[in-house]
């Protein structure tokens, strides 16, 4: 099973990493990462690359398709290789699915359109102004197309979706062996948890309030 993790400038880490340390321990899987050219790919905060193995072009076909957000997908999802890749590789895919505001871009290509997703809190309306019908859940699931929620619901979709691949019991083996059993030390991971105050800085400094000093 090839696995294909889509890097471009300025993505956020954890919405590729998280997928990738589940979906890369699914017994048969190979994950790869790819980009527009090989080499190191820079993240949102410019602290860290990641390298792109291969093209986007060399592995036109994979079984996984993984769209992580950032900042730098408002560039990806204007047109160009990523979105023609996207739409060509979703075609033979088993499984087409975005991390965060990844699923912006999946809408930009067109495949989004009319199809339940989700996505950062902060991007619902955007995602609905492109075309699709965004649902207020951690992980959405709509046919083949899987769509996870801000940043760290990547993993919740990599588990799922090692569900759906190998099976419940494979999955939480998963699990077990990455130790995910969230316990965090403040009750404020959704706008719906956190404080009035803090929701309305995150959403002050966001881009999608025409600023770009927060990474999402």
């Amino acid at each position: 099973m090839n696995i294909a993790i889509v890097l471009y400038d300025r993505f956020t880490a954890l919405d590729a990493i998280g997928p990738y340390e589940v979906l890369s321990r699914i017994p048969g899987a190979r994950a790869t990462f790819l980009a527009g050219q090989a080499g190191p790919v820079c993240t949102d905060n410019g602290m860290l690359t990641i390298l792109a193995e291969r093209e986007l072009a060399e592995l036109p076909e994979p079984d996984v398709v993984v769209v992580p957000g950032g900042p730098g997908e408002v560039a990806a999802r204007a047109g160009g290789e990523v979105l023609a890749w996207l739409r060509e590789a979703d075609r033979t895919s088993t499984w087409t699915t975005s991390v965060c505001t990844g699923s912006l871009i999946l809408a930009a290509a067109g495949l989004l359109d009319g199809k339940r997703a989700t996505s950062h809190w902060l991007a619902m309306e955007e995602l609905a102004r492109l075309g699709a019908t965004p649902v207020d859940e951690r992980v959405v699931f709509d046919g083949k197309l899987v769509t996870a929620a801000g940043v760290s619901a990547g993993i919740d979709m990599g588990l799922a979706l090692a569900g759906e691949i190998a099976g419940e019991d494979v999955a939480k083996a998963i699990q077990l062996g990455i130790e995910y059993d969230p316990q965090p030390p403040f009750d404020a991971g959704s706008p719906a948890k956190a404080p009035a105050e803090i929701v309305a800085l995150l959403r002050g400094a966001s881009r999608f309030s025409e600023r770009d000093e927060l990474i999402v």
